[in-house]
């Protein structure tokens, strides 16, 4: 069963830096992107990267996060600086099958961000 793991959540305060990572055997992702959900909120698209290295970010986070990745590891990276409070929320990893086209969630990893 192919599902990414994320790993790099946790406690920081505003002006911190965290960086989340998303691994997955199993299967080859071609873009990869990062979700986030706030309390009450819509999950929303925070960053995505293709196979090549192209980059999206919103508009709430563009400047501040990084999306970089590793093919050999299957692995995609973002680098979190400059965090504030609104950026609290479950940061879910999203990966599309690079042959299937499927895509696959992973469980979620909670950022928190104090003021």
């Amino acid at each position: 069963q192919v599902q990414p793991v994320e790993s790099g959540g946790g406690l920081v305060q505003a002006g911190g830096s965290l960086t989340l990572s998303c691994v997955a055997s199993g299967t080859i992702f071609g873009t990869m992107a990062w979700y986030r959900q706030a309390p009450a909120k819509q999950r929303e698209l925070v960053a995505s990267i293709t196979r090549g290295g192209d980059t999206y970010y919103a508009d709430s986070v563009k400047g501040r996060f990084t999306f970089s990745r590793n093919h050999p590891r299957n692995t995609g990276y973002l680098q979190m600086n400059d965090l504030k409070p609104e950026d609290t929320a479950v940061y879910y990893c999203n990966g599309r099958g690079l042959m299937n086209q499927r895509d696959y969630w992973g469980q979620g990893t909670q950022v928190t961000v104090s003021a």
